[in-house]
């Protein structure tokens, strides 16, 4: 599988502890050819947690991917009529943004530029990090399930004891899942065992 001459759009969401696991991906879409575009949402723009600071985790994707981070709604917006996006990678996507994306809202540049990208009939493919997946979330899974062009990187739940709601992507399949998204195609199979108990 190469990614060579590919351009993926690598948007991350508020799941903090989640980050130290995707940016072993995002080096593996660059060692393997992949321009990678990053972008956040306003949650990473400005929350520092226990898992890290904003700043740390901006300068980390800056230097893995070489390229400005888009930050903002607007810097977001020309992903539509530029068409630059072969695939769009949201990694993790949070509980929050699911929702919002699944219900049409837009008001991060993550979202905006999903809306972009889907806008150009192309592959968005989701990694979920939330614990009301199997709760209220569990609607707006379905209703992205059935959506044109949206994908999802295998998921199970990650803690069925304490937390039976909670399911998360198995973040290692992204580049598997993104090669099978472009090609119109769903990595199978879908659901999978995710315990880290």
């Amino acid at each position: 599988m190469s990614w060579q001459g590919k351009t993926v759009g690598y948007a991350i969401t508020g799941s903090h502890c989640t980050f130290e696991e995707v940016m072993p991906v995002i080096q593996r879409f660059v060692d393997e050819g992949a321009k990678v575009i990053p972008i956040i949402s306003n949650t990473v723009l400005t929350t520092d947690t226990r898992f890290g600071s904003s700043q740390s985790w901006q300068k980390q994707l800056k230097d893995i991917t070489g390229n400005d981070i888009i930050s903002t709604i607007v810097e977001a917006e020309p992903l539509g009529p530029s068409q630059m996006l072969d695939v769009l990678v949201i990694a993790p996507l949070t509980g929050n943004s699911m929702s919002k994306l699944a219900n049409a809202m837009t008001d991060s540049p993550v979202l905006m530029a999903a809306k972009a990208q889907l806008r150009n009939g192309r592959p968005l493919l989701l990694a979920i990090s939330t614990n009301d997946g199997l709760g209220l979330n569990a609607a707006n899974i379905a209703k992205l399930l059935v959506a044109k062009n949206i994908f999802f990187v295998p998921f199970g739940q990650d803690n069925p004891l304490k937390k039976p709601n909670s399911l998360v992507a198995n973040m290692e399949l992204i580049p598997e899942a993104a090669y099978e998204a472009m090609q119109g195609k769903q990595l199978q199979p879908m659901i999978v065992e995710r315990k880290t108990l």
